[in-house]
């Protein structure tokens, strides 16, 4: 097999493992600790991850709570959330910070449902170009004469089936986390 297929779906996995990490970042009225996963605070001049400077735990189902291993902490964390746009703000006790999830509305559901959906067409896109671009660079090959006629539309074809899975792929995951969201 061509090393442009193996390219190929390399790329269109890289794009599945994308949508799948923006995914798990969207909350579905429940407490994820991954909605904390891409703030930053700033330690000692460096930007860290929330997950690298404390302890996080889901204690109740719609709380997160934060417990900085240096509590001096504690004010930057609390200003990095105020910061993000997840949306919740947090309450500093001078121990732990706590972020309560509001139930969420139906408004905001459907909301979150167009969001996940607009990322869904985004990666379908995204599959689609890669699609595009190893078209062309197997096209160029034939041209070349480095691959058949043959060879070329086995490849085409070859790519055109993994195009068609990894769409499948992508509205399958949109399917489910709609799903998760809208049920209440």
């Amino acid at each position: 097999m061509s090393e442009k297929i193996t390219l190929c779906e390399e790329k269109m996995k890289k794009t599945l493992a994308n949508l799948e990490n923006e995914y798990v970042t969207i909350r579905a009225g429940r407490a994820n600790p991954h909605v904390l996963d891409r703030i930053t605070v700033d330690y000692y001049g460096a930007a860290t991850p929330i997950n690298q400077v404390g302890n996080i735990t889901v204690p109740e189902a719609r709380l997160i709570q934060i417990q900085p291993w240096d509590t001096s902490l504690l004010k930057a964390i609390e200003k990095a959330i105020n910061q993000s746009d997840i949306g919740i703000n947090p309450s500093n006790d001078g121990k732990v910070i706590r972020l309560v999830f509001p139930e969420l509305t139906e408004e905001r559901r459907i909301a979150l449902t167009k969001d996940i959906k607009k990322k869904a067409e985004e990666s379908k896109v995204a599959i689609r170009n890669i699609r595009r671009d190893t078209m062309d660079a197997l096209k160029k090959q034939e041209k070349a004469k480095e691959i058949t006629e043959d060879e070329l539309e086995s490849f085409e074809e070859k790519v055109q089936k993994m195009t068609d899975k990894y769409t499948g792929e992508i509205d399958k995951k949109c399917e489910a986390k709609c799903k998760d969201i809208l049920s209440v």
